[in-house]
């Protein structure tokens, strides 16, 4: 049953390596992830899973152990997911799952083992939910880390340019993820969210599913667009 979760940027500005001189540019949005995965410790999970957009279609699941790099910003920092003895051959983390991992590292996460669970960008709204529920059932006391952006449409600067639907969307997004309203967050548009280039959809209707029946009540601790990129951080508890 899922006990609590927290929901994060992922940007790889958050790492101060690779931001270098506008690295304090991000402080606020650190500080509240801090406070974020304190919630997540609080609640004494008996697992972790780290749910975050993938390059990958599907659902991609990576084992506690994973390695994860940002060498491809140009900096040598490697990252492994959780706190495994070894690291585990094979693919390596996306990026969304990489920064959850730096994260945890950065806040000594030792509270329960970690793993892993990449969202292909075209996952649909049901194989969302159904995936949540499925990650909510694998323990007595399930914690999530939710990781995902939202638009990348908030100026001319952004990524994805200015689109004025982007503003709106966002501000539903952080209404709903700081009420916990399922229903609302179950609700957003897949194809709105890939036209403003907001990664954070389909994990957060990932969450939308693992807390069906869990009745917990949201928080919403971060709410703004540096660099144009909206980024939310939330607690569910």
């Amino acid at each position: 049953m899922l006990v609590a979760a927290a929901v994060l940027p992922c940007p790889p500005l958050l790492v101060p390596q690779v931001a270098a001189g506008a690295a304090s540019e991000l402080d606020p949005a650190r500080a509240a992830c801090t406070d974020a995965l304190g919630v997540l410790a609080a609640a004494r999970p008996d697992v972790l899973v780290v749910v975050g957009p993938d390059e990958r279609s599907g659902l991609t699941r990576y084992p506690q152990g994973t390695r994860g790099s940002f060498r491809g910003f140009g900096v040598g920092v490697d990252v492994r997911l959780g706190r495994a003895a070894e690291a585990v051959p094979g693919r390596e983390l996306p990026s969304s799952l990489a920064v959850a991992a730096w994260l945890l590292e950065r806040t000594g996460w030792a509270d329960a083992p970690v793993e892993g669970v990449g969202t292909g960008a075209a996952l649909p709204p049901e194989r969302c939910a159904e995936a949540g529920r499925d990650i909510a059932a694998r323990a007595g006391r399930v914690a999530l880390l939710v990781m995902g952006d939202a638009s990348a449409c908030r100026t001319v600067k952004a990524p994805g340019y200015l689109d004025e639907r982007a503003a709106p969307f966002d501000a539903e997004a952080a209404r709903a993820l700081g009420a916990a309203d399922l229903a609302a967050v179950a609700s957003l548009d897949p194809g709105l969210a890939r036209e403003l280039q907001a990664s954070g959809r389909a994990p957060w209707q990932v969450l939308a599913g693992a807390a069906e029946g869990a009745g917990l009540s949201g928080s919403l601790l971060y709410d703004d667009a540096p660099y144009g990129v909206g980024y939310l951080v939330a607690t569910w508890s």
